[in-house]
């Protein structure tokens, strides 16, 4: 990464690329919060205490009584000028008008970038950060060779929120485990941040990011390539590819809104935790995924409804045996529509809407899971027609059980 430290400003251009004034930034220095090099300059590292500076104020902190916390030493804003903070990004050379016009990327989809990232929203003459200028290459090679907006849109929203919550408990983390435990320990906050422990972690951290991206990446493309090549062995009469539906199945802990308000956060933290342990790792043995976590419970997916029944069994099993509240699960089979990361469709509603019907320790399916899941370690008994809503009439749903 290019953390720009060779790099400096004068005030004007420092200004430009803080959303400070030039006259905020020399109240600044005059206050020894930030300090010119020796051509009268503020050099990058400068200029991520600048943008930290200005988001402490705007938080409540007196800007007079930092200043004479730094001037003591009872505060420090060095830990700004390890490696890892290297990632703050401030704002680039250019607006979003400017880079609309280079690559003839429409502005208010270079807009979406900053929308993505949870920030307030920006004007098109606003400096676009050095961070997001990727995204304007990005969508101009996008579009260029024939991608939707709407795809990209799509694309960008789900990195958004999906690396939020990953920028998030890892945060969370480094608070948990060193920053509170140092601090009861009698050491300051800066004076753990910004050690060489850290930037050794937050190397390996992107490293991992990126090798757990490139993991997922192999296997969807696997799943891309495997249906591509059925359908081109298919076209040559040299494979009969069965067609099922996919299964969505939704699992739902009975008590859990009782059990929480009787134990505890902490105790529904723990709960959550094991849950997702045992969700995870049996819903991936049987071809499934979770898609969504809801409080009580999951939305999972599953490419072969056979494999659904039987994950939802093992499921439900492994939740009894693992100590925690009885589950129950939904199961329906039909098309489903996937943006941005989750399912939609009125097979989702409906899988969600037989959940709701099935008791503790119970997995209950519908016709349609029936008819695609034929399986000789399975055994469906009918249990009645229900009116569900979104269903026109009484819909017939059977419970699944394991063959003995």
């Amino acid at each position: 990464m290019n953390d720009g430290a060779d790099e400096s400003f004068d005030l004007e251009e420092a200004a430009r690329r803080t959303e400070l004034s030039a006259a905020e930034l020399a109240r600044l220095v005059e206050l020894d919060v930030l300090a010119l090099n020796d051509d009268g300059r503020l050099s990058q590292a400068q200029l991520r205490r600048a943008g930290l500076v200005r988001s402490l104020v705007r938080a409540g902190i007196p800007l007079d009584g930092l200043a004479v916390a730094i001037r003591d030493g009872a505060v420090s804003l060095d830990f700004l000028d390890a490696p890892a903070f290297g990632r703050f990004s401030t704002g680039s050379g250019a607006t979003f008008v400017d880079l609309a016009e280079r690559t003839g990327v429409p502005v208010e989809q270079l807009l979406l970038v900053r929308e993505a990232t949870g920030s307030a929203a920006a004007s098109p003459a606003d400096r676009m950060r050095d961070a997001e200028l990727a995204y304007a290459d990005l969508m101009e090679m996008a579009l260029e060779g024939g991608l939707s907006v709407a795809a990209l849109q799509h694309l960008i929203s789900t990195q958004g929120d999906s690396l939020r919550r990953v920028a998030e408990t890892e945060s969370a983390m480094w608070r948990e485990e060193v920053i509170e435990p140092a601090m009861r320990a009698g050491k300051r906050p800066d004076e753990v941040i910004g050690t060489e422990f850290g930037d050794r972690m937050s190397a390996l951290l992107d490293q991992t990011v990126m090798a757990m991206y490139h993991l997922q990446q192999t296997r969807a493309w696997t799943a891309d390539i495997i249906l591509g090549l059925e359908a081109q062995l298919e076209a040559a009469n040299l494979h009969s590819r069965l067609e099922h539906p996919p299964a969505m199945c939704f699992l739902d802990i009975s008590g859990y809104t009782r059990l929480t308000q009787e134990r505890g956060d902490a105790a529904a933290a723990e709960l959550a935790h094991q849950l997702g342990r045992i969700i995870q790792r049996t819903a991936a043995d049987h071809g499934g995924r979770p898609v969504k976590w809801l409080g009580d419970g999951v939305m999972l997916h599953f490419a072969n409804p056979a494999s659904a029944v039987v994950g939802a069994l093992e499921m439900v099993r492994a939740v009894a045996a693992g100590g925690l509240p009885p589950a129950h699960v939904g199961l329906h089979a039909g098309p489903v529509i996937f943006q941005e990361g989750d399912y939609y469709g009125s097979t989702v509603n409906l899988a969600s809407r037989i959940a709701d019907r099935a008791g503790p320790g119970q997995v209950l399916v519908s016709q349609a899971v029936v008819d695609a899941a034929s399986s000789a370690s399975v055994v469906f008994t009918g249990v009645g027609a229900f009116e569900l809503k979104g269903v026109d009439g009484a819909m017939p749903l059977f419970e699944a059980s394991l063959r003995t």
